[in-house]
């Protein structure tokens, strides 16, 4: 964008979406407006950003998790802990699943019993195998199973409330999709305010899409004066 770069940021729901852009920083987070007061359920990676939002509850992204305990079971193939506890993960998320189809408000516990406890159990045993280092710097291993030990409850918030916690921030990496593809497609843009501006505009149409109106209707109904609007219920 022009000379200089700009972090793009999104909040997003099943049914809103927000884009904006901001620095790399808890204060850019912030500029969108929704973070600051926000009392739900904040689905997102491991970024220590996050972290700053004490009225939010947070679930960590289960793909990212997935995706280092990949990454681990690779870099250490003779061990079992990264494999069971991706598995427990991806076990677990589907009797999530089966819990919200059924329309349950929690998975039954002799359901999600015995993948708890694999979870915990591999987590003790990686932990068994990489001591804590002496000073700040620790391996990957240990970081990641120190996050998984630490912040469990936020692991594993969408098994909780399977009826409305989901698994993985899926939902605003599809809104921020297009965004990249087109970024890819045509480069930056050479202002800040265009950039915002096009942010605003693909705000609105995602927000709609959401609705089930198609991009041309949406753009159709802005440019006669009949502006598509959220329910106001969702706005309470």
């Amino acid at each position: 964008m022009g000379a200089g770069r700009r972090w793009l940021h999104v909040a997003c729901t099943n049914t809103l979406t927000l884009l904006g852009l901001g620095e790399r920083s808890r204060q850019g987070a912030n500029s969108l407006g929704i973070l600051p007061e926000f009392r739900g359920v904040l689905v997102h990676d491991s970024l220590s950003l996050y972290n700053g939002y004490p009225h939010a509850r947070h679930q960590l992204c289960g793909a990212h998790l997935v995706r280092e305990l990949t990454a681990a079971a690779e870099d250490h193939p003779g061990q079992r802990w990264p494999v069971q506890i991706r598995w427990a993960l991806a076990e677990l998320n589907k009797q999530a699943v089966k819990a919200r189809e059924s329309g349950l408000t929690e998975i039954p516990p002799e359901r999600s019993r015995i993948y708890l406890e694999s979870f915990h159990h591999g987590i003790a045993v990686g932990l068994s195998l990489y001591p804590r280092a002496p000073g700040r710097k620790q391996a990957p291993a240990r970081n990641l199973l120190e996050r998984l030990r630490d912040r469990a409850a936020d692991v594993l918030r969408f098994a909780d409330f399977p009826g409305w916690v989901p698994f993985t921030n899926n939902t605003g990496e599809r809104a921020l999709r297009p965004v990249k593809t087109q970024v890819k497609i045509s480069g930056c843009h050479q202002s800040e305010d265009g950039a915002a501006h096009w942010l605003t505009v693909r705000s609105y149409l995602d927000s709609a899409r959401k609705h089930g109106l198609s991009a041309f209707e949406a753009i159709h109904r802005a440019f006669t004066g009949n502006l598509w609007m959220p329910p106001v219920a969702l706005n309470a």
